[in-house]
């Protein structure tokens, strides 16, 4: 009697690699094929530090959205260095500054002042404020000392500074593409859900409804309900105001796919036996017929979010969105809207690398999800 050959290592580790994929959930195979798609790796690296520096604005920016200083109005971005002509230092610093006449324009500017060094410091004491509005927090990651003031991307015709600003208008241009995404699959779960199951008059009627809301035109509709807002609202009752109006108008694209599903496979055998069993329509649909395309879901949720962050930029860059004081990109490109400001502070244009990132980013993970929610994906 022959011995049986014994298997390899590498057998072995081939075999038990088959066995892990085959075991697996829907969510882990989906997890894994993502995790190869590199680029939706890297942009959803780049994006959770927007979330990161966005949420925390308050400890990662030097100073408040509103705080300003009055002697360096249009100025330029201060880049730390650690070496000048004076020499190098371990510590990094950026060149003092002292203000001067333009002998053409007899405007005052500031300039550079190369004489003077002015240290950055880590974990400094700034102005009392609350981290998410509920912790009490005044260290700051960075600053100067002696009270200076660090300008790394210049400061607007205000004075305020743009890093700052920036940050704080990542989380508010992002929250209003969260809650507006998620008002508009709210909305298309639920007419989509009942127009896919119920089919007939109220598909009708429902698809009806879903076509007048869709050829509304979007400039006057945002025109008139900019003008119906009251002008003594504040900046947060207009920012709940315009998350619920993006979210509104949002849902029909997604709300005709869950439909369309819903339509394919409400007549297959195990909604069939759910339904014969007793089970209500809110189960069915929830628990039987949903997580069947799930995954396809969560991509077009994904490819929602640029739309709404664009959206609410356009608005605001035109005026029809947020008002200041509030501040998101949109109310901080509308500063950048003169050919004064592209000629003597290009820096205004900053939060605009923000919009691009920003979109790129959904678009290539929404991109890498769907790759990855492909069920015919072969195995690696």
């Amino acid at each position: 009697m022959t011995d049986m050959p014994q298997e390899t290592r590498t057998e072995r580790r081939e075999r038990e690699r088959r066995e892990k994929y085959y075991s697996a959930s829907q969510w882990t195979l989906i997890w894994w094929r993502f995790r190869r798609h590199r680029a939706a790796m890297v942009a959803s690296a780049i994006l959770g530090l927007m979330i990161l520096l966005g949420l925390f604005a308050e400890f990662f920016a030097p100073y408040g959205p509103t705080e300003r200083n009055g002697s360096y109005m249009y100025g330029a971005p201060q880049v730390p260095q650690f070496c000048d002509k004076n020499g190098c230092s371990l510590r990094p610093f950026v060149p003092g500054s002292r203000t001067e006449r333009d002998p053409v324009t007899l405007r005052s500017i500031t300039v550079p002042d190369p004489e003077v060094r002015r240290y950055v410091h880590f974990f400094v004491e700034g102005q009392p404020t609350q981290l998410l509005g509920v912790i009490p927090i005044q260290t700051r990651l960075f600053g100067l000392e002696g009270g200076e003031r660090l300008h790394l991307w210049g400061t607007d015709d205000l004075g305020r500074d743009v890093f700052s600003r920036t940050l704080y208008a990542t989380r508010t241009s992002l929250s209003i593409g969260v809650l507006g995404v998620l008002i508009s699959f709210s909305l298309a779960l639920l007419i989509g859900g009942i127009a896919g199951y119920a089919g007939g008059f109220t598909d009708s009627a429902i698809q009806r409804v879903t076509e007048v809301v869709r050829v509304i035109p979007v400039i006057p509709l945002y025109m008139g309900l900019a003008a119906a807002m009251p002008r003594e609202w504040s900046g947060a009752q207009v920012y709940f105001a315009m998350t619920i109006i993006l979210g509104a108008v949002g849902w029909p694209t997604l709300a005709r796919r869950i439909r369309s599903q819903l339509l394919s496979i409400r007549g297959e055998d195990y909604v069939t036996a759910a339904r014969l069993a007793g089970a209500r329509p809110r189960r069915i649909i929830g628990t039987h017929m949903l997580p069947s395309f799930t995954s396809f879901i969560i991509v077009d949720l994904v490819i929602s979010f640029p739309y709404m962050i664009l959206s609410e930029t356009a608005l605001s860059f035109v005026g029809l969105g947020l008002r200041p004081p509030a501040v998101s990109w949109g109310v901080m490109l509308q500063q950048a809207q003169s050919v004064r400001v592209i000629e003597q502070a290009p820096w205004l244009f900053i939060p605009a690398a923000f919009v691009v990132v920003a979109v790129l980013a959904f678009t290539v993970i929404g991109d890498g999800l769907r790759d990855a929610a492909d069920p015919y994906s072969e195995a690696r």
